[in-house]
């Protein structure tokens, strides 16, 4: 027996239609902002990603493209004119920044009603409190449906999340707390990580470390997601040793066209919905 294989570019792409067809109900198109510094080539093509998915389904997305050195008070000031433009719902600052620059001052700048990374402390504390008004991180929201893609019901669900970053793992703790999941984040000084993965009836893999995740360590019908994105000889793989874990896992997302595409199609639910919120139409 072989795993069912998350396909998260298919449901990426009905979530992108239903979003298509709400936003063709809208008076006015909701407005995505994302600020590029430099010229990164990763950067540069997930920018042209979110760009051409947005204008696919109706939103308008302009990208602030600035030069490498730019000063950090200039592009606070650009941060600062975003926030009071009345067009623009949501706002991102493409991460990683260069070195010179402090991206927690400028991520701290972005207003939490156009915060649709959900990278703000603000839309962290809400989510921590299970509030409504939170604006998701985009990444852990997009792994939450992939699992309830194949398993809706996660009350009581051992999960286990290696990786406690703030784009990932600490807010995917929340996110599944609040689904009344039990919850183990682990990290690199972990002890017995394999120990605890045995146990999961849910494994989240982020700790961008290649083929981590060993087919022993996994449970027989596990679901298995891998947020892990490294290159190895030329090709693109995860953090979890697919071809082998797939043979006892239930379900389990491929990399690439798992959990990146959703990542994308949740800064776009969440630009829709800090659009709903800031003109409060129904």
């Amino acid at each position: 027996m072989t795993a069912q294989i998350i396909d998260g570019r298919s449901l990426a792409q009905q979530i992108r239609e239903t979003l298509k067809f709400k936003v063709s109900a809208l008076k006015k198109k909701p407005h995505l902002a994302v600020v590029l510094v430099g010229n990164d080539e990763a950067s540069l093509i997930y920018d042209r990603n979110k760009q051409k998915a947005a204008l696919e389904i109706g939103m308008k997305c302009n990208i602030h493209h600035l030069p490498e050195d730019i000063k950090q008070d200039e592009l606070n000031n650009i941060v600062d004119a975003l926030n009071k433009d009345k067009d623009v719902n949501g706002i991102i600052v493409q991460m990683p920044l260069p070195l010179h620059l402090d991206a927690k001052d400028v991520l701290k700048r972005i207003s939490p009603e156009k915060d649709v990374d959900g990278f703000g402390v603000e839309n962290l504390g809400l989510l921590l409190v299970n509030s409504s008004q939170a604006l998701v991180t985009a990444t852990p929201k997009g792994i939450l449906k992939l699992i309830q893609s194949v398993e809706p019901h996660l009350a009581g669900k051992n999960a286990v999340i290696i990786g406690r970053s703030t784009i990932v793992g600490k807010p995917l703790a929340a996110l599944l707390l609040n689904h009344d999941c039990s919850v183990t984040v682990l990290h690199s000084k972990s002890v017995g990580i394999s120990d605890f993965v045995r146990q999961a009836d849910i494994v989240v893999a982020a700790c961008g470390n290649p083929l981590f995740v060993k087919k022993e360590w996994v449970k027989s019908g596990a679901i298995v997601i891998d947020v892990g994105i490294n290159r190895c000889n030329g090709k693109l793989v995860g953090d979890v040793d697919f071809d082998n874990v797939r043979q006892v896992a239930g379900a389990i997302t491929p990399v690439p066209g798992g959990v990146g595409p959703m990542t994308v199609a949740m800064l776009l639910d969440n630009t829709f919905e800090a659009y709903i919120k800031q003109n409060k139409e129904l």
